[in-house]
C-alpha cells in the first residue's frame, strides 16, 4: 500500500496578547484573562517552576467525537512531572464541547472557540492551560504542498491539536498508532509553551535549527521539526514511546527553573 509523502507539521504562532481589552475580563466572575493571553514562550518560567505558581491545571476540551486517549492524557501528565515543578500538584480536567461546526479552522477562529469555553484562568498560586482538540482541520494545511498541520501553540497558555488530521494517519495498517502520535504532539507543543526552542527558555548552547526556526536542531529530539512529521511518520509503526528532549533542551528547561 503506498501512501503519498506529507510533511505533517507541529506548528507555533509567536504572539502577544492580540485580544482587545475588554475582552480580558470575564464578565460573569470578573476574572482578568490577560496574564493568559501572552506571547507564546513568555511564561515559560511560570510553567517550570514553583516561584510563583505551586501547581497546574490543564483544561483538555475536545469536540464531541475527537477525545484524546486516556493513554495520552497519562503520558502528558507523567512528560510534566518530569520536567516541572509543581509541589501542589498537576490537574488535567477533560471535557467535552459541541462541534463549531466548520471544517477547517484558522487560529483566529481556535482562540474565539477558546475565549467562549475556557474556565480555567491563573489564580494567585495556580497556572492553567488551556488544551484544545479540534474537529475540522488547519487552514493552513495545502494540498498542492502536500502539507497538513497536527499542531501548534499560539498563546503563552494555549495550544490546539487538530485532532480529526490525526485521527486520519493512525490506528490502521502501516500507520502508528493514535495515543504515540497524540503524546507526540501533545508534548511537543507543551514543549513551545516551555519556551522551548530559544522562545522564552534561554538556550544554553546554540541548538536552534537554522531553516527552522524555534525548534531544535538535534533530529532525535522531540522538539525537532519533524520529530513526528513528513514520511518520517510511517517510521512510527513499531515504535511505541514518543520522542524524548535532548540533552540541549533539558539544560534550558533546568536553567529556567524546571528539572
Amino acid at each position: 500500500m503506498k501512501y503519498k509523502q506529507l510533511l505533517l507539521v507541529l506548528g507555533i504562532i509567536i504572539c502577544g496578547a492580540c485580544s482587545k481589552a475588554d475582552d480580558l475580563i470575564n464578565v460573569e466572575n470578573s476574572v482578568n484573562q490577560a496574564a493568559n493571553r501572552k506571547a507564546t514562550g513568555s511564561s515559560a518560567n511560570d510553567l517550570l517552576s514553583d516561584v510563583t505558581f505551586t501547581n497546574m491545571i490543564i483544561e483538555v476540551v475536545y469536540v464531541e467525537g475527537f477525545e484524546p486517549s486516556q493513554t495520552s492524557i497519562i503520558n502528558l501528565k507523567s512528560f510534566l512531572e518530569q520536567r516541572v515543578h509543581k509541589p501542589g500538584g498537576i490537574i488535567i480536567e477533560k471535557r467535552a464541547i459541541p462541534s463549531p461546526n466548520q471544517t477547517k479552522y484558522s487560529i483566529q477562529d481556535i482562540s474565539e472557540i477558546e475565549k467562549k469555553h475556557r474556565k480555567h484562568y491563573n489564580t494567585k498560586n495556580r497556572i492553567a492551560v488551556w488544551a484544545y482538540f479540534s474537529d475540522g482541520k488547519s487552514d493552513k494545511d495545502s494540498e498542492a504542498a502536500e502539507t497538513v498541520v497536527l499542531g501548534t501553540a499560539y498563546w503563552n497558555t494555549s495550544f490546539v491539536i487538530f485532532q480529526e488530521t490525526i485521527s486520519n494517519f493512525t490506528n490502521s495498517p502501516f500507520k502508528p498508532s493514535r495515543s504515540l502520535l497524540e503524546t507526540t504532539v501533545l508534548t511537543h507543543e507543551f514543549g513551545h509553551i516551555l519556551g522551548l526552542t530559544n522562545l522564552g527558555s534561554p538556550m544554553q548552547v546554540n541548538h536552534e535549527d537554522d531553516t527552522h526556526s524555534k525548534h531544535c536542531e538535534e533530529e532525535n529530539c522531540l522538539m525537532y521539526w519533524k520529530s513526528s512529521s513528513g514520511a518520517g511518520i510511517f517510521n512510527m509503526v513499531n515504535k511505541s514511546t514518543a520522542p524524548k528532549f535532548d540533552a540541549n533542551c533539558i539544560a534550558d528547561l533546568r536553567t529556567n527553573g524546571g528539572k
